[in-house]
């Protein structure tokens, strides 16, 4: 039995969708960034990017392939949105966390450079995925 959804549900569906794929752009700069590129960032930037592991690359990859996967499932109106939403917010903090342990953000931005990706990214995150656990509640989602 489908049901009508809502505008917001599209709006939120294509916002969704369109902030995953920046964080997949963001997501292959990280990946494929040069000696070079490296070496023309700010300081702080430079010293926390050199000292990145690159294992850093499987959780981010995952929140962010995770994350568009989970807008087009929420697209198509497809309850594997609620999963896949889950799973790209779990790596996400597993991904934060990891940077935050392993390089020396914290001495080099402080509380500050917690900012942004707790509120910008952990936010959306959690936002977009029990948005989608209200739709498949509502019978948005089948």
């Amino acid at each position: 039995m489908s049901r009508s959804v809502p505008l917001s549900f599209w709006i939120v569906a294509v916002l969704g969708l369109l902030w995953n794929l920046y964080g997949v752009a963001m997501f292959w700069l990280n990946l494929t960034i040069t000696p070079e590129a490296i070496s023309a960032l700010p300081e702080a930037e430079r010293e926390i990017t050199r000292a990145m592991p690159r294992w850093i690359m499987l959780p981010f990859g995952v929140a962010t392939l995770g994350g568009v996967a989970g807008m087009l499932a929420m697209l198509l109106r497809r309850r594997v949105a609620v999963p896949l939403l889950l799973v790209s917010l779990l790596a996400l903090v597993v991904q934060f966390v990891a940077v935050y342990l392993t390089t020396p953000v914290w001495a080099l931005t402080g509380a500050s450079g917690a900012v942004l990706p707790l509120v910008l990214w952990g936010v959306v995150a959690l936002a977009l995925w029990l948005y989608a656990r209200r739709a498949s509640a509502r019978g948005w989602l089948r």
